[in-house]
């Protein structure tokens, strides 16, 4: 007997054990999960053999009514979930029931805690339902054929989830997969019929092919003479509505079937957020059914991972991550499209593009930006907040990607703000405007490295002072939204650590006049600055934008700046050379004691230590600091004399 005709004992990999241990020893409250799991995975090998049968129709067999069958088995102590799908081969069985092939694995185990209840969320969100068997069983025998092969190219895989499995070759006469639970002594409340069937109609009612179990028929009946006969032995009972839950009418679904609905098709053990269920007829012909998460994927910042709807055309499952129907900003959304207007034969390149994908693609985005606009516009704002918190970075690539819906995207964009002494992004761009003061006109906002950072800044001094809100902006993309961003509601946004900002429209005549003395007065100095720095700087000029520091930089109006500067550093871009404008504060009692250095030579020193300061505070790093901490050494021992 060769090595591919026999018994082999294969490890599992390293995570899949880790699994199972958790799996095991009852991570779950609610056992009862592992039949619906089971179950979604049974249809949608049904909706896989649906889609590869409409360009082969072989495959069926001579067996095209899909369904999956429950049986119990009380003596044995095992259920039995059988469906007449797609099956898998040998190679298929090992790639899904040894390996966990999901991408994000490295953080979804990252992750785990060790304490049973966070754990259950993050498995939850991992989606990894056939391995919850092991919640309710000791042992889990799977037997699969591909459609299409041979009855002698079955395989039966065995594990009892201890970090090894069996595969043996079996001949099996019918395609498809039969899932064997030996229950657990404590777990035989699975094996009543009521009980099961009860499940089946919570979890399952959506699925849209016929869950069935076993009806047993009366003892006898009466026959036409009215003598008792011996009644027929049962038949197959049809246990769930078995209908595409997104056909029916919204006021025939419940919000627990809604949700239900899209644990099956997520993956996700979370309930979502909210949905939006569409019917659309006219110049296009679609049903929808969208639903925002409550809790990011693992592999939502994976650009490799597949995002996207299910597609069906005319109830005909065609594939699963249909990206092209959503913008990538809104890649977290999941959902069901189902198209009149597509050909059963559609391919992924033949959605690249099109008129009908395009009409598709405009009318689900809309209805997600709606179903945003109402979350955040709700008088209680923790679920839209929930939400933000999630996916708020993805949202911020929205103007970038979709120009035609950037003001209604800008709409939903939070921060955090000088208004609040909070790291938290709850700001909107709505409410900012709402308390602009009456002289001003632009929406003033500050990129950094982080929260502390930008709240500590020197640029924020003078319109603190002012009373004038300022938006703090610390995540990485931020800087690529302000490129793209430039105004709302007819006001600029403008960054306060450019050059260009111009705050005189806040100030009476009288701080003008003053300002412009002090200019006159401090151009001398400002020169003499400009001469010891050199080439170091773009420009030295006094500020007016300084109340408690001596000195900042500031990049000039169309410049490329700092942040973006990081930015392109970060992803392995060349930057070119900026020179930043140097400013500085006249009155601070520092910049006075140096320019009333006589000695050039110390100056210069000094000039270019209260320069490289400015350089630190803004960029967060020196090009060389030892240079810096050696002048400023020798200036303090000048000092300490």
């Amino acid at each position: 007997m060769t090595e591919t005709t026999q018994k082999q004992t294969h490890g599992f990999q390293a995570e899949v054990k880790q699994l199972l241990q958790l799996m095991i020893h009852s991570l779950y409250s609610n056992k009862e999960i592992f039949l619906r799991e089971l179950v979604s995975n049974a249809s949608d090998a049904a909706d896989k053999l649906r889609f590869l049968a409409l360009s082969d129709s072989s495959l069926y067999d001579n067996d095209g009514d899909l369904r999956v069958r429950i049986s119990l088995d009380e003596a044995a102590k095992t259920i039995i979930i059988s469906d007449n799908g797609i099956g898998m081969t040998r190679d298929e069985v090992i790639s899904h029931l040894g390996t966990i092939a999901k991408s994000g694995t490295k953080e979804f185990f990252s992750q785990l805690s060790g304490e049973a209840s966070k754990d259950s969320q993050l498995i939850g969100q991992f989606g990894v339902g056939f391995y919850s068997a092991f919640i309710v069983a000791d042992k889990v025998t799977v037997r699969t054929r591909k459609a299409g092969a041979a009855a002698d190219s079955a395989v039966e895989w065995e594990s009892s989830g201890e970090g090894e499995y069996t595969l043996t070759p079996i001949s099996k006469s019918s395609r498809g997969t039969d899932i064997i639970l030996h229950l657990r002594d404590a777990e035989t409340e699975f094996l009543g019929k009521w009980k099961v069937e009860g499940i089946v109609t919570k979890y399952s009612d959506h699925i849209s092919i016929p869950v069935q179990m076993w009806e047993e028929g009366s003892a006898e009946t009466e026959g036409e003479d009215g003598e008792k006969v011996a009644a027929t032995e049962g038949h197959w009972k049809v246990v769930n509505k078995a209908t595409a839950l997104w056909m029916r009418d919204k006021s025939e679904v419940s919000e627990t079937e809604y949700q239900e609905f899209y644990k099956h098709i997520s993956h996700d053990w979370t309930e979502p957020l909210s949905w939006s269920h569409n019917k659309v007829e006219g110049n296009s012909n679609y049903t929808s059914l969208l639903y925002v998460p409550k809790k990011a994927p693992f592999d939502l910042w994976n650009r490799e991972a597949r995002h996207g709807l299910k597609l069906y055309v005319q109830r005909v499952f065609i594939m699963d991550d249909a990206e092209q129907f959503m913008p990538s900003y809104l890649r977290f959304i999941k959902g069901v499209l189902d198209s009149s207007d597509l050909p059963l034969n559609v391919s992924r390149e033949i959605l690249q593009d099109t008129k009908v994908t395009q009409s598709l693609r405009k009318g689900c985005t809309s209805r997600v930006l709606k179903m945003l606009e109402k979350m955040a516009k709700a008088e209680d704002q923790a679920e839209y907040q929930t939400f933000w918190n999630e996916f708020g970075q993805v949202i911020k690539e929205g103007p970038a990607e979709d120009f035609a819906n950037k003001d209604q995207i800008a709409k939903l964009l939070r921060f955090a703000s000088t208004n609040n002494d909070s790291d938290i992004q709850n700001v909107g761009l709505e409410a900012y405007v709402s308390r602009m003061k009456e002289s001003q006109s632009d929406i003033y906002y500050l990129v950094g490295d982080s929260y502390e950072a930008v709240k500590h800044s020197p640029h924020l001094e003078v319109l603190r002072k002012k009373g004038i809100e300022v938006l703090l902006l610390s995540d990485r993309i931020d800087e690529w939204l302000m490129q793209h961003l430039t105004d709302f509601d007819g006001k600029k946004l403008r960054s306060v650590a450019k050059g260009g900002l111009d705050l005189s429209k806040l100030d009476d005549q009288a701080t003008k006049q003053a300002q412009q003395e002090t200019e006159q007065q401090f151009a001398a100095v400002a020169a003499r600055f400009k001469v010891a720095l050199g080439d170091q700087v773009k420009d030295v000029k006094v500020s007016h934008r300084l109340t408690d520091s001596p000195a900042c930089i500031v990049t000039d109006e169309f410049d490329m700046s700092t942040q973006m500067m990081k930015l392109m550093e970060s992803v392995g871009q060349k930057v070119p050379e900026v020179k930043p404008i140097f400013e500085l504060n006249p009155d601070h009692q520092l910049v006075k004691h140096i320019a009333d250095v006589q000695d050039e030579s110390r100056f210069k020193q000094w000039a270019e230590v209260i320069f490289e300061q400015a350089l630190l505070a803004e960029r967060g790093s020196l090009k060389n600091p030892a240079s810096f901490v050696t002048r400023l050494n020798s200036l303090l021992l000048d000092l300490a004399k």
